[in-house]
């Protein structure tokens, strides 16, 4: 075994992986670019280097300076972690080349599984279902247009190199073709330095399951079942959960027994994972396979007992896996939300910035009772620029899919971040989500169920009553501070009155707040609320219960609002008096400045394009300028014609969210 591995890679994955190194007495090394130098891998691992500048390019893609790191330090072995060069087959070459154990497949594995042209064509080559498609690099848009309509629309334009959503579009007509090829392209080569593009048929009404696979140097190959990941917004994996509510065992032993004979055609040696599309009839087919761990991988490891990192690390060190097929069994249900630091409320486009409070829910780990909470931030950190959005991966175990979703919903609810803007609001909701809860849903659930975007009012609440009487307890609780303030002119003390108007969208209510032993009675609309909390001034959860029942949701006071929320709803509340409720109604209604004349920018990032100059005309849908933001490219469009007046930023600039870039005439 070995003494001591470098983890080649950043953020959540690092931890993990330092983590059950630990656990098997194995020392371990971070790199780190020089935006990390804080970061929490850094802090975990035994040892830390330096490798570069923030940009991923200059440093966590740079194999000369991982390698030299791994001479500095001694390290036998180097596990990549997903992304950046974990699916590169010249370094897992090069390490070898240099005496140093990839913990992962052969570079041989990695050649052929890892570009999806290749794996492709030796899937079809070892009878696996395939779907429709051209298979060759394509060399131009034009090129793509004409391969495009040959299939027949929709197609699906996807980069061979790609992963993550990244350098991926479905295109329904030439123009989304042509544009998408670009885009892919641009993408391809930003984020993996390769820009080779592929096209296939796009399966409509599509699951999307994939099956983890394991083999060894000793001719055994596994499968540990699947993984149901067809919860996707712009192709990126939002929710995942283990099993599939939509497979039969039939299917599964199918999917099964197909990747384990794709991974023995090249000798598989590792953890990976053969991803399908699956259609409502059960056909499956073969899309690509992932030559590294995945993101969701804890939810095969609740489902499994199994330590897939543990696994690579043994394999890697030459150990026979110490178990066969016939000995894995499907140990209750698993589900994982990614807690991305994105808006919801603003097409979900990045967010970044210092992490002002993060409080995640307790880990748990009991039977089928499990709450786990993979991450690489902590409170205070900073979710950068560079790199990707996610803040952390929120996993569930439960004996049933049922209790899973329980148990998810309320470790959301008390999932607490401020300073970035997060995706929780909107897991939240799709675990209340009826097609989510029946299971009957398909990758084209977000699209079709949100396609003007998210919006936490207009998810409806179960039990409105419990958020009134919430935001009157704790206003009242507020005003019975407001009394013990010392220094009241005898005579003249503030007395906290009893019956306030609670104001909630547009509705209005009547509502008396009278102390309780352990909390206060809410009455309201002919009934009593008693609710009973230890809550503190400035605690983000109120954690208590209403009627006996146990409640738990996150609170926030910004000036005069009770900002509420709960199972993915967020309400703004406010709580007065009826005389300051009946002066409210007579004031006026402050417009917004008019910003219609310019082009601001919808996230903070990078300023890569403008692509118009002074004085040009531009038409309805002719783009503007072109924003990167953690590793994704956001391009901007014109929504009307126009002229260009001024503009009011240059390419290179980092901005802000809602700085202006364009003025129009």
């Amino acid at each position: 075994m070995f003494k001591k591995i470098l983890i080649a890679n950043r953020g959540e994955i690092a931890c993990r992986v330092i983590k059950t190194a630990r656990k098997m007495g194995i020392q371990t090394v971070a790199v780190y670019s020089e935006a990390d130098q804080d970061a929490l891998h850094v802090e975990l691992a035994d040892e830390a280097i330096c490798i570069g500048p923030p940009p991923s390019k200059e440093s966590y893609l740079v194999m000369d300076k991982i390698i030299a790191a791994c001479k500095e330090t001694g390290a036998e072995a180097v596990h990549p972690g997903y992304g950046f060069l974990s699916e590169n087959e010249e370094f897992s070459r090069r390490l070898e080349e240099n005496g140093i154990v990839f913990i992962g497949p052969k570079h041989y594995s990695v050649a052929r599984m890892g570009d999806k042209i290749e794996s492709k064509k030796l899937a079809m080559a070892a009878k696996v279902n395939t779907i429709p498609g051209y298979n060759n690099a394509i060399d131009s848009p034009e090129q793509a247009v004409e391969i495009a309509r040959g299939i027949g629309y929709p197609v699906m334009i996807k980069a061979s190199a790609g992963g993550g959503g990244k350098g991926l579009r479905v295109a329904y007509g030439d123009k989304e073709a042509h544009e998408g090829f670009a885009s892919c392209k641009t993408e391809a080569k930003n984020a993996f330095g390769d820009d080779r593009v592929f096209i296939e048929k796009f399966v409509e009404e599509p699951r999307h399951i994939e099956i983890q696979v394991l083999g060894d140097a000793h001719g055994n190959c596994i499968y540990l079942h699947e993984r149901e990941c067809s919860i996707q917004r712009r192709h990126q994996k939002v929710i995942e959960e283990a099993p599939s509510p939509f497979l039969d065992a039939a299917t599964r032993r199918a999917m099964g027994e197909q990747a384990v004979a794709l991974a023995r055609a090249v000798d598989y040696q590792s953890a990976g994972t053969v991803e399908f599309v699956v259609g409502k009839d059960k056909s499956f087919y073969f899309l690509e396979m992932n030559t590294r761990l995945q993101v969701e991988h804890p939810v095969t490891e609740y489902i499994t007992g199994l330590d897939l990192v543990e696994q690579m690390i043994r394999v890697a060190a030459g150990e026979k896996l110490a178990f066969t097929q016939d000995e894995l069994h499907i140990n209750g249900w698993a589900m994982e939300c990614r807690i991305n630091a994105e808006d919801p409320f603003r097409g979900f486009l990045p967010s970044t910035g210092r992490l002002v409070k993060y409080m995640p829910p307790a880990e748990t780990i009991s039977g089928n009772a499990g709450v786990r909470v993979d991450t690489g931030i902590y409170e205070g950190g900073e979710i950068s620029m560079y790199y990707d959005s996610m803040i952390a991966k929120l996993i569930v175990h439960a004996a049933t899919r049922e209790q899973a979703i329980a148990r998810m919903r309320e470790a959301l609810n008390q999932f607490v971040i401020r300073g970035v803007a997060s995706n929780i609001a909107f897991q939240a909701a799709l675990m209340r989500h009826p097609r989510f809860i029946s299971g009957d849903f398909n990758t084209g659930l977000i699209a079709e169920e949100y396609p003007d975007g998210f919006n936490a009012e207009d998810v409806p609440h179960d039990d409105p009553a419990m958020l009134v009487a919430v935001a009157a307890a704790m206003h009242r609780q507020y005003l019975a501070r407001n009394a013990t303030i010392s220094g009241q002119l005898p005579g003249h003390e503030f007395v906290p009155g009893e019956d306030f108007v609670v104001l909630m969208g547009a509705g209005q209510h009547q509502a008396r707040v009278l102390a309780a032993a352990g909390g206060w009675d809410v009455s309201f609309a002919g009934k009593t609320y008693r609710l009973r909390s230890d809550w503190q001034f400035g605690n983000p959860l109120y954690v208590g219960t209403l009627n006996g029942t146990p409640l738990c949701m996150q609170v926030e006071r910004r000036g005069l609002i009770y900002r509420l929320f709960h199972w993915g709803m967020q309400a703004d509340i406010r709580v007065m008096s009826a005389h300051a409720a009946a002066l409210l109604a007579l004031m006026p209604l402050k417009a917004a400045p008019d910003m219609s004349k310019f082009l601001l920018s919808p996230m903070p990032g990078l300023l890569t394009q403008i692509a118009v100059v002074p004085g040009q005309e531009v038409k309805a849908g002719e783009i503007l300028a072109k924003i990167e933001a953690m590793k994704m490219e956001n391009v901007l469009k014109a929504e009307r014609d126009c002229v260009v007046d001024k503009l009011l930023a240059n390419p290179g600039e980092s901005l802000a969210v809602d700085q202006p870039i364009i003025a129009f005439g």
